[in-house]
């Protein structure tokens, strides 16, 4: 039973339309060009809290409730649940806005978790907020 109100968590980091390029035989959009769109969405938002590179070293269960359709914009939020050392994790929710409708319905969430890499590869910590 989902809240009538429920309202996305996190920053709006990522908007864009799902197309007919990114669509099975029945126009659903892929559920792995939303996954990459997540990802890249945590890419972003977690190379600016690391203040450099970072990877996904993780993503935790993901399940679709809700499908996305051609022409329905994608906005994907990110909210920094955790920093740790070297890692942090990412709440990600995706929500379609649906097509010529101000209607929003979340699609997926999931968390990510993104390490912060120095220029040789290798972990190093995440700088303190500031």
């Amino acid at each position: 039973m989902a809240d009538m109100e429920e309202k996305p968590l996190g920053e709006l980091t990522i908007r864009t339309l799902a197309m007919p390029s990114d669509a099975n035989a029945a126009n659903d959009i892929f559920g792995g060009w939303v996954m990459a769109q997540m990802d890249l969405a945590c890419g972003i938002r977690a190379a600016e809290r690391a203040k450099g590179r970072v990877v996904t070293a993780a993503v935790k269960e993901m399940s679709f409730a809700k499908p996305m359709k051609i022409g329905d914009t994608l906005c994907i939020y990110t909210h920094i649940e955790r920093v740790g050392r070297t890692s942090m994790t990412l709440k990600v929710e995706a929500w379609a806005q649906r097509y010529l409708s101000d209607l929003m319905e979340k699609v997926t969430d999931a968390d990510f978790i993104m390490v912060a890499l120095d220029k040789n590869g290798k972990p190093k910590p995440v700088p303190a907020e500031g």
